[in-house]
């Protein structure tokens, strides 16, 4: 009989699965070589800073040595960047790190952590590590006018519970690419007790040009049990690096300080991401090329009869109303990867990542 560890998992690990990257992309990459076109995964096809890689080459010569482990430099920039104080900024190995430490250090098999339905797929993957009890919250209807799939922030309020220690949000959301105003997270806010921690992820904020959706930042001087997720891997284009950072009371990064492990970001991802903060042509740039491709792509997808949402990200969400398995099957025939949504619920639709232009026209050449 064959060793299963399995068996051995406890209780709370027992039912879960493992995170699904999509497609393996390595191999992928020798099989259609230069004509691949992969925008399935979010990044920034323009790439990091030149002051980042340059920054990364100069500290190649110490990588035998350990990283600081308290990211002194980069704290201090995002703190100068942001308006923040040092104390209240924790680092992670990506926010996706971050968002785990939160439900390890404040959820337990005592409490309860609320979601949204369609909302990022690592909420509901904490929560239950944590051994928590999750409230996914349903989501708004298909045809909303202004955020369909997206997250019923009264419904989600109503969803607290005295029992509730995290509700996570994402603005933008990932993979419905919707948002709400700094006015409905305000109001959301003022409805759930200080005793619940409301954690907003927004890996995608510096893509967003809606008004009103100016980022979290400014609420928490009001209220102190928000925590604001972001991450080096959208904008900034550093993904292979797996950076993010935590804004909050001082008080919530010192919890997160007892289980945060030694040395959790490494050294070149420290110095790439403080250089990356400090080129703000380089991001503006992103930013803007990335509107208006999103524009663009948007508007040619919806010439073919393609029903596109609304996004503020880097990413657009295709509901074809129908199973999207075929689609996504011919696309990946011809070279173009492309997220399939079942996973989320979602297996009527396509998440598309914007490519470059030469990317993007091939998708389009490739669709039926």
């Amino acid at each position: 009989m064959s060793f299963d560890a399995a068996a051995l998992a406890n209780r709370v690990t027992r039912p879960l699965r493992a995170y699904d990257p999509g497609h393996d992309l390595p191999a992928l990459r020798k099989r259609f070589g230069p004509v691949l076109a992969e925008l399935g995964s979010n990044e920034t096809v323009l790439g990091p800073s030149p002051q980042a890689i340059a920054a990364i080459e100069s500290a190649l010569p110490e990588v035998f040595r350990y990283p600081d482990p308290q990211g002194g430099a980069l704290k201090q920039a995002l703190a100068e960047r942001l308006g923040v104080e040092r104390a209240g900024i924790a680092l992670g190995n990506g926010s996706h790190e971050l968002l785990m430490l939160l439900a390890q250090c404040f959820a337990d098999e005592q409490s309860s952590v609320v979601f949204s339905q369609f909302g990022f797929a690592v909420f509901p993957i904490a929560t239950a590590a944590a051994g928590a009890t999750a409230i996914c919250v349903k989501a708004l209807a298909p045809d909303h006018p202004s955020a369909p799939y997206g997250h019923d922030l009264d419904a989600l309020a109503a969803a607290v519970r005295v029992d509730t220690r995290l509700v996570y949000l994402a603005n933008p959301n990932n993979p419905t690419g919707t948002w709400f105003s700094d006015a409905e997270l305000a109001a959301f806010l003022g409805n759930v007790p200080e005793s619940t921690l409301v954690v907003v992820d927004e890996a995608y904020q510096e893509f967003v040009d809606a008004a009103g959706a100016g980022g979290a930042l400014g609420l928490r001087k009001h209220f102190p049990n928000l925590v604001v997720t972001r991450t080096f891997s959208k904008a900034y284009a550093l993904a292979g690096l797996r950076i993010g950072y935590l804004l909050a009371d001082p008080s919530v990064v010192a919890v997160l300080e007892r289980l945060r492990e030694s040395f959790n970001v490494n050294s070149l991802a420290l110095a790439a991401a403080a250089a990356a903060l400090g080129d703000t042509a380089h991001l503006e740039r992103v930013c803007r090329w990335t509107r208006e491709e999103r524009a663009w792509l948007a508007a040619e997808l919806a010439g073919r009869g393609y029903r596109v949402l609304p996004s503020q990200t880097n990413f657009l969400l295709v509901d074809l109303g129908e199973d999207a398995a075929g689609l996504q099957d011919r696309l990946f025939e011809r070279g173009v990867i492309v997220r399939p949504m079942a996973g989320y619920g979602l297996a009527h639709t396509l998440r598309i990542s914007l490519g470059t232009r030469a990317e993007n026209e091939r998708l389009l050449a490739a669709l039926p």
